[in-house]
This record gives structure tokens, C-alpha cells and sequence, in this order.
């Protein structure tokens, strides 16, 4: 690797010349990619914070949820649970969108989620405890937060992506095409250097043969 230059290169001064502008702009590359490369990183990490956070939250409320559940079917009876759960007609609108993270496309979701109160739920206050209310508060609230987590774990999916992609790119410039380009640039100069000897050698004869004929 260390060796290798660029396949079908002529040894000329224009294509010195070019291979000198490809590799300011490799160069370049190179540089912004590893920029963008770490500002991703930096941005991966600060959302995978945000999903530890929503997964321990979401974690939290529904064992609550389940907890006050299981009081309220003890108080109440399963049937009584059942009869009141079916009066809820509750449906979530999603409406989902995007926005660029340093040229990545990730969704944004926005739902239509909310805490309702006891009447909005659809079932009434008689046969119903405090312990349904509040597991149907926590369950409302569980959903909103696992609506915003997938978006969130979408999100850190695709960067995860694009991290890699870009690293990708940055050690294919790093250690393949720059030191090939700078190979082959060494190799002109070197090659040209020899043609201008040989040229001057061959201009040497020359002048050393017409001397000689003059000097006859």
C-alpha cells in the first residue's frame, strides 16, 4: 500500500500539475469529512443520552401503570376493568416529518397524544377507583414517551449509519487514494527529473558532435 500509485497516469508536467490540485482537494475532503465524521459522533451520543433517559422514564411509568392496574382489578373486579377500558375510543394521530443532522435525513414525529381527564377517558365515576385513573394517566403519558423514543432510536439508527459511512470515506482518503495520489506525484517528478538528465545528456552529444565536426 504504501507503494502504490494510481492506475494509467502519464508521467507529464500536466498531469503533475493536476494530481497536485486532486490532492489540495483530497485534502480538503479529507478534513471536512473528519469534521463532519466527529460532529456526528458528538451528536450520537448526546441522543443516546436522551433515550437512556425516555427508556428509564417509560420504564418507570409503566410499572406504575401496571401496579395501579392490578389494584383497580382487585378493587373493582376484571370484568368491571374490561367494561371500562372498552368505553375508551381513543385513537393517536401520527404526522411525521424530517430534519437534516449534518445532511441526514431523520424523522421527526409529531403525535397527537395527551393527558385526557376522567370524563374525556369514556368511562364514568360510578363502579370505576382512583387506581384505574391513574394507570390510564400513566399509560397516556407511557405512550407519548415510547412515540417520542422511536423517533429517537430512528434517529440514532441512521446516524449510527452515517458515522460509519463517513469513517468509511475518511480512511479510504487517509490511507488509500492520498498516499496513492502522493505516490504518484513523486513518481512524475521523479520520472521527469530523469527525462530532463537524459535530455540534457542527449544535448551534451549533440553539441560535443557538432563541435567536432566544426572543428574539423
Amino acid at each position: 500500500m504504501a507503494n502504490e500509485k494510481l492506475d494509467g497516469i502519464n508521467p507529464t508536467r500536466s498531469e503533475l500539475l493536476n494530481l497536485k490540485d486532486r490532492a489540495k482537494l483530497s485534502t480538503k475532503g479529507h478534513s471536512l469529512l473528519k469534521e463532519k465524521r466527529d460532529a456526528l459522533i458528538k451528536e450520537f451520543f448526546e441522543i443516546l443520552d436522551r433515550v437512556q433517559g425516555s427508556r428509564d422514564e417509560v420504564e418507570k411509568k409503566l410499572a406504575l401503570a401496571y401496579s395501579e392496574l392490578n389494584k383497580a382489578q382487585i378493587d373493582m373486579g376484571d370484568m368491571a376493568v374490561k367494561r371500562a377500558a372498552l368505553s375508551v375510543r381513543e385513537s393517536i394521530e401520527l404526522d411525521i416529518s424530517s430534519r437534516s443532522i449534518m445532511g441526514v435525513s431523520v424523522p421527526v414525529v409529531n403525535s397527537s397524544a395527551t393527558h385526557n381527564d376522567v370524563i374525556s377517558r369514556g368511562y364514568g365515576f360510578a363502579g370505576t377507583s382512583a387506581n384505574l385513573d391513574i394507570a390510564a394517566k400513566e399509560f397516556e403519558e407511557s405512550i407519548k414517551i415510547i412515540i417520542e423514543l422511536g423517533e429517537i432510536e430512528k434517529t440514532i439508527i441512521m446516524l449510527a449509519q452515517e458515522v460509519e459511512a463517513t469513517k468509511r470515506r475518511v480512511n479510504a482518503l487517509e490511507h488509500v487514494i492520498i498516499p496513492r495520489i502522493n505516490n504518484t506525484i513523486s513518481f512524475i517528478e521523479m520520472r521527469l527529473e530523469e527525462m530532463e538528465r537524459e535530455s540534457f545528456a542527449q544535448l551534451k552529444v549533440i553539441k560535443k558532435n557538432i563541435d567536432a565536426r566544426e572543428s574539423e
